[in-house]
């Protein structure tokens, strides 16, 4: 039952951001293949890194190329229907708030299923989390949003913080699933609502 559920969750999460890659595309104007590149390596890009850090080799696409056909195929939907959300940018972001809190979870639970201790858990998630968006930002010549005051990297921590705790304290994994997914999205959407952000350094006179 639970490897079904994270595994559901998983791949929602790679879909997720494969959807996000492609509008990046969209809003950049790009070709087809543009869009495929971007939702491609947004979808698995944070699951790859994360694999070669924990030497879960190969990682989970060559494993199963079907992961790699679903970004290509959701990329290519986004091709003809990405003129569809009335703001697409907004849409992007509310969309992306999902796949963070997806992956924060699931990166994390993923390094716990490869023996790592809890600090290594929650460093996974947070890097399965955001490097996708990383690649994403780069490639469509935007500022990486972890580098932006908005609360982001926060909020994908705080919820592999809280699956990692809840597991250790040992609750039921389903819960602790969605307990750090409830998290991660809540802090990420209450920061685009109201426009939070993070105290900045201020230099000292």
């Amino acid at each position: 039952m639970f490897q079904t559920v994270t595994t559901a969750l998983d791949w929602l999460g790679i879909v997720v951001f494969a959807v996000t890659g492609a509008l990046m595309a969209s809003r950049k104007q790009m070709d087809i293949v543009g869009f495929v590149l971007l939702g491609t390596v947004t979808g698995i890009g944070g699951g790859t890194f994360r694999d070669v850090v924990l030497g879960t080799l190969p990682v989970f696409w060559v494993k199963d190329p079907t992961y790699l056909l679903a970004c290509v195929i959701v990329s290519c939907m986004v091709f003809f229907t990405a003129h569809i959300p009335q703001s697409r940018h907004r849409f992007l972001l509310w969309i992306d708030a999902v796949g963070l809190a997806l992956f924060a979870v699931t990166g994390a639970e993923k390094a716990l299923e490869a023996q790592s201790g809890p600090i290594v858990a929650v460093a996974m998630g947070v890097v399965t989390a955001t490097f996708g968006g990383v690649i994403r930002d780069i490639l469509g010549n935007e500022s990486p949003v972890i580098l932006s005051r908005e609360i982001y990297v926060s909020a994908a921590l705080a919820g592999a913080l809280v699956f990692v705790g809840l597991i250790g304290l040992g609750a039921p994994r389903e819960a602790a699933l969605i307990a750090g997914f409830a998290v991660a999205f809540g802090i990420r959407a209450l920061a685009l609502v109201n426009g939070w952000s993070l105290p900045r350094y201020r230099p000292r006179g």
